[in-house]
């Protein structure tokens, strides 16, 4: 028979293991709960600088954007006031740099828009774009554009059809030379066809007019401006989505 004294060493043996085990338990658990919450708050303050340095650069990249598509829009509007291919009233004329307030700020916004909606394009259907990445080949993009512009008011033709027809060539070929996505052409078109019915629904309401218009109420050559317009500031978004990082050619 069993000693009453070797029964209650054994249960407080017994006890004191269990509560080794209790603690050891407790102990661990905590420091996991400790250890989550470190990296949890990690996590989270991570996610919140990254999300910060998103949204700043988006507004930078914006902004770059919105400066290039209004200084363009200046310039090229100029040129065509001075070859007599818009017509403004009287009182516009005596504003600043003899344009309509108005024009640099649409471009611009249109131009951010645009460009940035290139890189997420290309981001959303899985195909970056890697087709000559760098300053050099988007400068001389920027160059062609501003010929293409350059052309539609000094090229002589025997009708607007000729010239639509040059114009479109050369913007396909601006499209070919710098782009060569799909993306980058769909895009084009639908800023060429949204810049076109906007400009009809301004020149209806006389805010300005073309000379010699064939295409409703405006030029037939303006979509193929629209559309060289849209693939050049597509190419600075970009380069500028991409950080400025030089790449090789993909050609």
């Amino acid at each position: 028979m069993p000693r009453l004294e070797d029964h209650c060493w054994s249960c407080s043996c017994a006890s004191s293991v269990e509560t080794k085990h209790s603690s050891g338990a407790n102990w661990l658990a905590s420091k996991a709960e400790e250890m989550m919450s470190i990296i949890t708050s990690v996590l989270s303050n991570a996610y919140g600088s990254l999300h910060d340095v998103r949204t700043a650069n988006l507004i930078r990249r914006g902004l770059v954007l919105f400066t290039v598509g209004a200084f363009l829009a200046l310039v090229l509007n100029l040129l065509q006031i001075q070859r007599n291919v818009t017509l403004f009233p009287e009182e516009v004329m005596t504003t600043l740099f003899s344009s309509a307030w108005w024009i640099p700020p649409c471009c611009g916004t249109g131009a951010a828009v645009v460009g940035l909606l290139y890189p997420c394009l290309d981001s959303h259907l899985g195909e970056p774009h890697k087709f000559k990445r760098e300053w050099a080949s988007v400068m001389r993009c920027i160059a062609v554009f501003v010929g293409i512009n350059h052309a539609s008011v000094k090229l002589d033709f025997d009708n607007n059809v000729q010239l639509s027809l040059t114009l479109a060539a050369l913007s396909l070929g601006l499209w070919w030379t710098f782009d060569r996505s799909r993306s980058g052409f769909g895009l084009g078109i639908t800023t060429a066809v949204l810049a076109t019915v906007f400009t009809q629904l301004l020149v209806y309401n006389g805010v300005y007019q073309y000379t010699s218009p064939d295409f409703l109420y405006v030029r037939s050559w303006l979509p193929c401006i629209f559309f060289s317009g849209g693939v050049t500031v597509g190419n600075i978004g970009r380069q500028l989505a991409m950080g400025g990082v030089e790449k090789p050619h993909m050609d």
